[in-house]
């Protein structure tokens, strides 16, 4: 009886050190640089290669894919800012990643993250960043740096994820490739055909399979669309005799220059559409944020001034550090501002903890529609 005890202490002892093996082995790609870091920030980032497609066609594509993609979610997530002239596009997500699920519990926390496109012709850079986790309906909060980074996620060997954040690191991992995975299948996808003596005989359209994509996330991902785009010179939009503009581009095509101290309280109407805050000018370390709490036109010691609100629950420390930003406000309904204004941040009283903080910029600069 002793023998076969001890048979079976060994049997069990040698399952588990192979179920430990395969579970190090599985865990193999959550280890070391996993969770890539940019000057301490957690940026997770793919580079895609469409050859043959121009930036007018790739942006548009991924306009159409993000929009719907963060509509899915069915909450405040939406695409915050588009130009195509300048190949920019940015979105921000609110959504769950669920841990487990079973018929008695549900172990789930909502992630939320700002998206980042930058296209060109053939290229486009995309990146999900300023990642925040909500716990147990909003008594944890918690920001990648300080929860899922090989600093907090791994042993001092790097070789083990710690228990307990084991879990948040493999769902945010996994979380990321698939997102980059959908953007590669919204850059190959075919369009639909207009060839009508294919669909009428029945035949099926011939197309290209995407070649799979690189698993580096430091190599470009290589992309061959579905649907060959050929790629023109943009037709003029002004007459050849016509003089070249002697001003920058403005963010959209149709705004103009004013003066701040023309502006009247009818170019921001309060709860008649969405505020947004950018600070920073490089598109790669840009912070684009919404002002929840909304916002209104006004004076500051007989200045022009626009105050921004962000709600209680917002990340606010971007905008403490900056000392100057920009303002656009988008109207209910439109995807393009009607007012661009460029802010230098005045001092306003400390806000009490749980309240709304109010933000002051003087207006150095404005574009209205």
């Amino acid at each position: 009886m002793k023998h076969w005890t001890n048979t079976l202490c060994l049997l069990l002892a040698l399952l588990a050190g192979l179920a430990a093996q395969a579970q190090e082995d599985k865990d193999a790609r959550y280890l070391a640089g996993a969770v890539p870091e940019v000057d301490g920030k957690v940026i997770f980032s793919r580079q895609y290669r469409i050859p043959g497609m121009s930036q007018d066609e790739i942006h548009a594509r991924l306009l159409r894919w993000m929009t719907q993609r963060l509509k899915d979610n069915g909450n405040d997530s939406r695409v915050l800012y588009s130009n195509p002239e300048r190949g920019q596009l940015v979105g921000t997500g609110d959504e769950w990643i669920v841990f487990t699920s079973n018929a008695l519990s549900l172990d789930r926390t909502r992630i939320l993250y700002q998206l980042t496109a930058i296209t060109r012709p053939e290229q486009c850079d995309f990146r999900i960043e300023k990642i925040r986790f909500v716990y147990r309906e909003g008594e944890e909060r918690y920001t990648a740096e300080e929860w899922i980074t090989d600093k907090y996620a791994l042993n001092k060997s790097k070789t083990k994820l710690i228990r307990g954040l084991a879990k948040w690191r493999r769902k945010t991992v996994d979380f990321m490739d698939q997102y980059f995975q959908q953007v590669a299948e919204a850059l190959s996808a075919a369009e639909p055909s207009t060839d009508t003596t294919a669909a009428e005989s029945g035949a099926q359209p011939q197309v290209q399979e995407p070649e799979p994509p690189a698993t580096a996330a430091d190599q470009p991902i290589l992309i061959t669309p579905k649907r060959k785009v050929e790629v023109t010179d943009p037709a003029p939009t002004t007459p050849a005799s016509a003089p070249a503009p002697t001003t920058p581009a403005q963010p959209e095509g149709t705004l103009r220059a004013v003066s701040p101290s023309d502006l009247t309280s009818a170019d921001l109407r309060p709860g008649s559409g969405r505020l947004v805050i950018v600070i920073g000018t490089d598109p790669f370390n840009q912070t684009v944020m919404t002002a929840n709490a909304g916002g209104s036109l006004g004076t500051v010691e007989g200045k022009p001034a626009v105050f921004a609100i962000l709600s209680p629950e917002q990340p606010h420390e971007a905008l403490d550090n900056a000392a100057e930003y920009e303002v656009r406000f988008y109207p209910d309904g439109s995807r393009e501002p009607t007012l661009v204004l460029h802010c230098r941040r005045l001092s306003v009283p400390d806000t009490p903890e749980g309240m709304p903080r109010t933000y002051a910029g003087e207006i150095v600069s404005a574009q209205r529609k």
